[in-house]
């Protein structure tokens, strides 16, 4: 019996802290790409992390339910509990298999277009999903080079418009160890968990 795909975005990442940023790349993908549902899947141990500590995953995952509780966007914990190496294209073809009929965007802001090619197999990432991609202030793409980098990369990507944020987990780790409050890029119930728990004042 036949019938139109599910449209589903994928958000996934390290959420370290999860921030609002976060919230308007999926409501923005979710409008303009006429999304069926928003997927949010932390990763367990992120590969491109490497020499930095990433909070534990408890955390992270609480910090994301918090973040969306009153929204209607999912949690995906598939990538947090499996074993790694945890790599996009090795987790697409596992969500694959859950939603058979579904087709995927894996949605990213343009900085990390910018370094797809340094992602495991990107080549094989956009021969299983789209790419929606929001544009980040002062990140500009060298087309040339990314499709050379990985060839077919320009006719999968779908731009997203709208504002732009420079909002970074990096950079509000760094501004709550200067002491300062994140809560109205985090939202209060984050903010109060980080302080109770103590998170990023170190490191």
């Amino acid at each position: 019996m036949g019938g139109i795909a599910r449209r589903v975005g994928l958000l996934g990442g390290t959420f370290d802290p999860p921030h609002l940023g976060h919230l308007w790349l999926a409501e923005t993908a979710q409008e303009q790409l006429g999304l069926t549902e928003v997927v949010f899947l932390p990763v367990g141990e992120p590969p491109h992390k490497h020499g930095r500590s990433v909070t534990h995953a408890s955390h992270r995952l609480h910090m994301l339910e918090l973040t969306l509780q009153d929204t209607l966007f999912a949690i995906n914990l598939l990538d947090a509990h499996r074993p790694p190496p945890h790599t996009t294209v090795t987790l697409l073809p596992l969500l694959k298999a859950m939603q058979p009929d579904a087709a995927f965007w894996w949605l990213i802001g343009a900085d990390s277009l910018r370094d797809l090619p340094t992602w495991h197999e990107p080549q094989a990432i956009i021969t299983q999903c789209r790419l929606g991609v929001l544009p980040r202030p002062g990140v500009e793409i060298d087309w040339e080079e990314l499709e050379t980098a990985v060839p077919g990369i320009n006719a999968a990507v779908d731009w997203l418009s709208g504002p732009t944020l420079s909002l970074s987990s990096t950079v509000l780790r760094q501004w709550i160890r200067a002491g300062h409050s994140v809560e109205r890029f985090v939202g209060t119930a984050v903010a109060c968990y980080i302080q109770q728990h103590t998170l990023y004042t170190h490191g």
